[in-house]
């Protein structure tokens, strides 16, 4: 089956042109009503990174959450929104950022992931503890941000579910898989395929560019970007900033896991990465090691937590 991207130009986070852009954005996919059904239970999934810097475009903006939540909404849906945030609570970013406002209008719950062990296809990365809101969800709808990354070069819509990882399991990760970048890689992906989101909506508004993914500074793409693929929408990113998708490492190993369309293999029933190509994206000023390199007292404490996870009851992998 074909993989379908939908691309088109939005300039603006005024909220009745960002849902004219949004209704656009998805009319080829089906629509809101393709994706939710009557009663089901909808994560929103948006990039909520840091409460620092909230005027430097590091988070999903919250007028794309508030117009999809409102979305999800009228078809009948229960929107909750949810997010692992390393440092600090979902709701102190979301907070820290202006989202409350918008949020208590629709009456929207914020929700902290706390994590179980689920069974994923890959036995490598079958100790990964995940969100259980986001496993047991009716519906992902994933909300990344675009932005340079100085450990992954770029962030985007694999990226982002890493988010589902509760809390300090991401620092294990970072330590346990970073000093091998396609290892680090292939774990990013094999999160994003057992998360397995109904739909991906790339907030490209404005992006994040050079030393991000929070220390960098904001950049207008005007673009809004669309799919039921994760992978696929990513890889339609990559072009767009002309960033060499080999230098990204969740895209090699989606690739290899065979996971990752061609570009000629995606459908693009809106405008094509050709057609919004961004000449001047600034990339990290240099790449730092995804290992954090933490002292071995950490890594102790990371590692007696990590053998008392393993010992926990897998839940059977029955995602959708």
């Amino acid at each position: 089956m074909t993989a379908s991207v939908s691309l088109i130009r939005a300039t603006s986070y005024d909220l009745t042109q960002l849902r004219a852009s949004l209704e656009e954005l998805l009319e080829p996919l089906g629509g809101m009503t393709a994706i939710v059904k009557p009663g089901d239970l909808v994560l929103l999934k948006p990039n909520l990174l840091t409460g620092a810097r909230p005027t430097q475009e590091c988070v999903t903006r919250p007028e794309v959450v508030y117009c999809v939540a409102q979305m999800v909404q009228e078809v009948g849906g229960r929107p909750f929104l949810g997010d692992g945030p390393a440092f600090g609570s979902a709701r102190g970013v979301a907070e820290a950022n202006g989202y409350l406002p918008l949020v208590e209008e629709l009456s929207l719950p914020i929700v902290e992931f706390k994590g179980k062990r689920y069974e994923t296809v890959s036995q490598e990365f079958n100790h990964l503890r995940l969100s259980k809101e986001a496993m047991e969800a009716d519906v992902v709808i994933n909300l990344p941000k675009v932005k340079s990354h100085m450990q992954l070069t770029l962030t985007m819509g694999v990226k982002n579910l890493f988010g589902c990882v509760p809390g300090k399991m991401k620092a294990w990760w970072h330590m346990e898989a970073g000093k091998d970048a396609e290892r680090f890689g292939e774990m990013l992906v094999e999160t994003a395929r057992a998360i397995a989101p109904n739909l991906t909506i790339l907030d490209g508004i404005i992006g994040h560019e050079g030393n991000g993914p929070s220390g960098g500074e904001p950049k207008a793409l005007n673009l809004l970007a669309a799919s039921t693929d994760v992978f696929a929408l990513d890889r339609a990113i990559v072009e767009i900033l002309k960033v060499n998708p080999q230098t990204i490492p969740t895209l090699p190993a989606s690739e290899r896991l065979g996971l990752c369309p061609s570009l000629t293999e995606i459908a693009f029933p809106r405008l094509t990465p050709a057609d919004l190509q961004i000449d001047d994206w600034r990339l990290p000023d240099k790449l730092m090691p995804i290992d954090f390199g933490a002292p071995r007292m950490i890594k102790s404490t990371f590692k007696h937590l990590y053998i008392r996870f393993i010992k926990e009851p897998t839940a059977a992998y029955s995602k959708r």
